[in-house]
C-alpha cells in the first residue's frame, strides 16, 4: 500500500524558543565582530559590540529564571550525580541541553561576564582607546585589565573550538543534529520528553527592558 512504501516523517517537538535561538545567533555574530575589531584595532566597534553582549548577557540570565521552561537554569543545570550518570550512557528522556552541556553554558555566561566587565575598565597604552568606565579606576589599574581581558579572551576562543568540536561529535558520532534545532526551534520527538513551554510575551519584552537599562546605566556612569 502506499501508505507503506512512503513512511510518514517522525514527529517533531519543541526544544528552543525564539528568544533563546536569537540570543544564541546574536551571541556568535558578536564574539566573532569582537575577535575582528579587536584584531583591526576598530575600537569603537569593539566597545559597542561589546555593550550589545552585556546586554545579552544580562538578557540571558533574566531569561534563565523566567522564560521558556527549556531556557531555564532550572531545566539543564544538574549536580554531579546527574553529570555522572550522563557519562555512563544514562541519558533519560530529555530535550535540550545535555547534563555537560548545562555546565558549559554556565561557564561560557560566567566568563563572558568577566570579559566584559574586564573590557568595561580597559585602556590601551596611550589612554586613548578605553572602556566605557575606564576614568573610574587608575591608568595601571585599568592597563592590568586590559591585559586580562586579552588573555580570557583567548581562552574564551578555547571554549568556542571546544564547543564547536562538541557539536560535531554528537552530529558525526551520536547522530544527533544540535545546530537544526538552534535554527528552527523543533527536533525529533524524544519518547518521554516534555516539550517547551514558552513564557510570555510580556516576560521577554521586560527581560529586553531590564537588559537595556542596564547598558543604560553603565554608559551614564
Amino acid at each position: 500500500m502506499i501508505a507503506d512504501e512512503e513512511a510518514a516523517p517522525p514527529p517533531r517537538i519543541r526544544v528552543w524558543d525564539l528568544p533563546t535561538r536569537l540570543f544564541h545567533w546574536l551571541l556568535v555574530i558578536l564574539f566573532a565582530v569582537q575577535w575582528w575589531s579587536g584584531k583591526a584595532e576598530r575600537i569603537e566597534i569593539h566597545v559597542a559590540a561589546g555593550l550589545t553582549l552585556l546586554g545579552l548577557i544580562v538578557f540571558r540570565l533574566l531569561w534563565g529564571l523566567f522564560g521558556g521552561s527549556t531556557a531555564r537554569f532550572s531545566h539543564f543545570v544538574r549536580g554531579p550525580g546527574a553529570v555522572i550518570a550522563y557519562l555512563r550512557g544514562r541519558r533519560g528522556p530529555a530535550i535540550g541541553h545535555n547534563p555537560i552541556g548545562g555546565w558549559s553554558v554556565i561557564l561560557i555566561l560566567l566568563l563572558l561576564a568577566v570579559q566584559i566587565g574586564l573590557g568595561l575598565f580597559a585602556s590601551d597604552e596611550d589612554y586613548l582607546d578605553t572602556g566605557p568606565l575606564a576614568h573610574l579606576v587608575s591608568f595601571e589599574s585599568a592597563r592590568a585589565l586590559a591585559h586580562n581581558h586579552e588573555i580570557l579572551f583567548n581562552i574564551l576562543l578555547g571554549l568556542a573550538g571546544l564547543h564547536v568540536l562538541a557539536v560535531l561529535f554528537y552530529l558525526l558520532v551520536r547522530r544527533d543534529d544540535r545546530v537544526m534545532p538552534m535554527l528552527g526551534g523543533t527536533r525529533t520527538e524524544v519518547a518521554g520528553a516534555e516539550p517547551l513551554r514558552p513564557a510570555p510575551l510580556w516576560r521577554f519584552a521586560g527581560a529586553v527592558a531590564l537588559a537595556g537599562g542596564v547598558v543604560a546605566a553603565v554608559l551614564a556612569l
